[in-house]
């Protein structure tokens, strides 16, 4: 039988899907018997429920008098060794290059003994900071040192060696969502607060920044609400959420758009909806799809990073060049009128999610490279994909 791990795993713990997979990923490795160890500032807010193979260490700034800005990065370098030595970690998993993989990189040398690191690119990482030319040799430094590194698309893999001149081996691991949270859920009451029986629900989910092109999102809207009885649901907060709200009253949809905004449960909302709207003009996976993707709930996007590889065009959506209102509002409403084809779609989606994006299998993939990089031959039994 395979050794079980003890494992470190440090990521963003209070916002964005990166911090959200490794949280989910912990979980499920720490189901499968490994022991995790997370090392962030404060408790991953999808941490959930105790597990006795589950450990938060916090990190504690030292706010000296000395210091301008209190040395975050430092003092989450230093905890990630002292876990490791006192706990004896077999590796360090981090998701996200800046500042974790630099991080990691740091805690190697203070560890020493041949102590391993695997570093996750989730993003913005690469696709925006390691743009700027003060951070690009600090991000390349930190991914050539790492022992293995992960991307979540081939779309980011690509760009990560194009962007950094990367040469050593990646591995893609998709992201996933834990099928026991993401399912078609029962929604017909909480649809009810917003539409009438007759009208259809259109969601965007998002943290409202310019890459997610909100604006394309209420203009997709406006276009198809002329042709099909519906209803705009826009969750989560942001900086562009203040212009959108102006945008909205412009052309007169006050009555139309409902604001709902952060939400916890993210399965329960998405099921209120009948499609989401992703018109991002950059998005390295779009996790935000594969959970609708699994509640039955079909994505009209853009063809930006990896997306297309996500969303199916013409079975699992519907996807358009980044701008392109008129041909979103155009497949969206040919959706929303054609009720066999939409069944067909809503199945053809909970199948990909929980065949192609099996959260079991995924989670093996991650077990191998950590076993790869240890040195040690592992059999893990094959993960159950099924409906």
């Amino acid at each position: 039988m395979t050794r079980k791990l003890k494992i470190g795993i440090t990521c963003y713990p209070t916002l964005g899907g990166s911090g959200v997979v490794a949280t989910e990923l912990g979980k499920l490795l720490a189901e499968r018997g490994h022991e995790i160890h997370f090392i962030t500032h404060s408790i991953p807010f999808r941490l959930g429920h105790f597990n006795k193979n589950i450990f938060f260490h916090e990190v504690e700034i030292n706010d000296y008098y000395v210091f301008r800005y209190p040395p975050y990065d430092l003092s989450l370098a230093s905890k990630m060794a002292q876990v490791a030595k006192m706990q004896e970690l077999d590796l360090l998993h981090v998701h996200y290059a800046v500042p974790h993989a630099v991080c990691a990189y740091l805690a190697k040398q203070m560890i020493g003994d041949g102590f391993k690191t695997v570093t996750t690119l989730h993003g913005t990482d690469i696709t925006v900071l390691a743009q700027d030319e003060s951070l690009k040799d600090l991000i390349r430094l930190a991914i050539n040192q790492s022992d293995a590194v992960t991307t979540v698309s081939n779309d980011l893999m690509r760009e990560t060696r194009e962007l950094l001149d990367i040469t050593k081996p990646i591995d893609l691991t998709y992201n996933f969502v834990d099928k026991r949270v993401y399912y078609p859920r029962d929604a017909a009451s909480l649809r009810a607060d917003f539409v009438q029986p007759h009208e259809k629900v259109l969601m965007h989910i998002s943290n409202f920044r310019p890459v997610k092109r909100v604006s394309d999102v209420v203009e997709v809207f406006a276009k198809v609400q002329e042709r099909v009885p519906s209803k705009l649901l826009l969750v989560g907060e942001g900086p562009e959420l203040s212009k959108i709200q102006w945008k909205i009253r412009q052309m007169g949809l006050e009555d139309r758009v409902h604001f709902l905004g952060k939400q916890e449960d993210v399965a329960q909302v998405i099921s209120v909806a009948d499609l989401l709207l992703l018109p991002s003009e950059k998005e390295s996976f779009g996790l935000v799809a594969l959970e609708a993707m699994a509640c039955g709930v079909p994505t009209i996007g853009s063809t930006a990073g990896g997306i297309p590889e996500l969303v199916t065009h013409g079975e699992t959506g519907f996807l358009a060049p980044i701008g392109d209102v008129e041909a979103m509002a155009g497949f969206a409403v040919r959706l929303l009128k054609d009720a066999k084809l939409y069944d067909q779609f809503k199945r053809a989606c909970i199948f990909r999610a929980r065949h192609e994006f099996c959260d079991g299998r995924i989670t093996a993939q991650y077990e191998q490279i950590y076993y790869r990089v240890l040195g040690i031959e592992a059999e893990l039994e094959e993960p159950v994909c099924s409906e």
